[in-house]
């Protein structure tokens, strides 16, 4: 996985990024009562804002880490939003993006260089 300083996560899978919130990002938030998916094929430019997710501290905003096209949300996130707290790495998965150039990648931190962010 990739990490990025805004504590979002990057894991591909095949020509595919999956986009989740860290652990410490979800601690920092709180519980989480409402997130805001967006659309499938939907193309995004990096920043782009792309999912709204509200959590019982503070509303925040997650922006697109890659340029690419957004080919499926979690939509279980909708109805049971708390998964983003339950298991933020897994079944807490926000969308999947498909991208030109997985070599984007490579300027997002390692596990190690963001656990050195968070210390």
């Amino acid at each position: 996985m990739k990490y990025t300083e805004e504590h979002e996560w990057l894991r591909l899978e095949g020509d595919l990024v999956v986009v989740g919130i860290t652990e410490h990002a979800a601690t920092q938030l709180g519980d989480v009562v409402f997130v805001e998916l967006p659309e499938p094929e939907r193309m995004v430019a990096r920043g782009d804002e792309v999912v709204v997710i509200e959590s019982v501290k503070a509303a925040s905003d997650i922006l697109a880490p890659l340029e690419g096209e957004i080919v499926e949300v979690n939509e279980a996130l909708v109805k049971t939003p708390s998964l983003v707290n339950e298991d933020p790495t897994g079944a807490g998965w926000f969308f999947k993006i498909r991208i030109e150039d997985a070599g984007a990648l490579d300027e997002y931190m390692d596990e190690d260089e963001y656990n050195e962010l968070i210390g």
